[in-house]
């Protein structure tokens, strides 16, 4: 198990997330492409994979995307950015994840931003 399968608690293939979610799969691959989710390819089998909290109530988090996009925008890959959402932050405290799932978009997004400088 790598470092980054371990930082993320919970994982979902890209199947699960498209029935999650009740849409086809090429939904889930549009999502991805759009930056609304990001996947890595984990297990031994190396299958593209979804951190299970960026999804809620049969949705995907709606504060993920522009934040994955402010990353992107300064450079983080798709490992930087989990990573990045799943690293303790003493200042906040707790994760940036956590934070976004609790309504906290702004500051999550002032932080992103002051990651890239």
């Amino acid at each position: 198990m790598t470092e980054i399968e371990e930082l993320v608690p919970h994982w979902r293939n890209l199947p699960e997330v498209a029935e999650l979610l009740g849409v086809p799969i090429t939904k889930v691959h549009a999502l991805l492409d759009e930056r609304a989710l990001v996947a890595l390819r984990i297990t031994d089998r190396k299958i593209r994979s979804v951190p299970e909290e960026f999804l809620v109530d049969g949705a995907v988090l709606d504060s993920l995307k522009g934040t994955v996009v402010v990353l992107s925008d300064s450079g983080f890959g798709d490992e930087d950015i989990i990573r990045w959402l799943y690293t303790e932050d003493d200042s906040l405290p707790g994760r940036p994840i956590d934070a976004l799932r609790g309504g906290r978009k702004t500051e999550i997004r002032r932080r992103a931003q002051a990651a890239a400088w």
